[in-house]
């Protein structure tokens, strides 16, 4: 089934229930694959679905038996200029939930979250997800419970001690463009954070939480 379009539809679904479609899925699906079936999925389910003559409707049909490879990792982020990009790769890898978090050197303040839900539909459909990822309201680090919290922390990769010897957890913290502030390190200190070095190269923020998701999940 890899040639099969996969479409998110946004509601519950099962078989042989009809939902509506918007115009420009029934676009996709005519006039750019050429073609009246897909695969549908919602929650972490899909099913085969075939669009209705008028391309106002699409027809739920059979469950399929794709297991939804998405996971419970909740990825903690500081919005920086690439977020589409950021988001779109995390989603990628299966993140389940994104909590923006505004940090002392957080510089990319005005997104459009609006675009970053559609850019995670699109990444989940193209990555076999079956399900798309939560995206939370923007929290300030402050507000953010730093219990059980994993960090990717450039200081282990320049003398700082971990005693951590096993990262294992399902919460994860990446810093800003510019890095996490001293009083931030401090408090997360002072919390016991568990700290992740990435490295000895200094990493873009993008590239940074790539790497960090992928050595948590790993």
């Amino acid at each position: 089934m890899q040639n099969i379009p996969r479409i998110f539809i946004n509601e519950e679904i099962e078989s042989g229930k009809t939902v509506g479609i918007d115009k420009d899925i029934a676009h996709y699906l005519r006039r750019v694959m050429r073609r009246d079936d897909c695969l549908v999925f919602y929650d972490g389910n899909e099913y085969m679905a075939k669009l209705s003559d008028d391309n106002k409707t699409m027809v739920i049909g059979d469950k399929t038996e794709h297991a939804d490879p998405s996971n419970d990792l909740t990825l903690y982020f500081a919005p920086i200029k690439k977020t589409d990009e950021l988001v779109n790769m995390a989603t990628q890898m299966g993140v389940g939930t994104f909590v923006p978090v505004i940090t002392n050197r957080t510089v990319a303040n005005h997104i459009n979250w609006n675009r970053i839900r559609k850019i995670m539909t699109e990444a989940s459909e193209q990555s076999n997800r079956n399900s798309v990822p939560q995206l939370m309201e923007p929290i300030k680090f402050d507000d953010l419970d730093l219990s059980d919290l994993i960090v990717a922390d450039e200081r282990f990769a320049h003398g700082k001690e971990n005693s951590i010897k096993k990262i294992s957890g399902k919460r994860l913290l990446i810093g800003p463009e510019g890095g996490f502030s001293q009083a931030e390190f401090e408090k997360m200190d002072k919390a016991g954070v568990i700290g992740l070095s990435l490295g000895k190269t200094i990493l873009r923020a993008e590239t940074a939480a790539i790497v960090a998701i992928a050595k948590v999940l790993n």
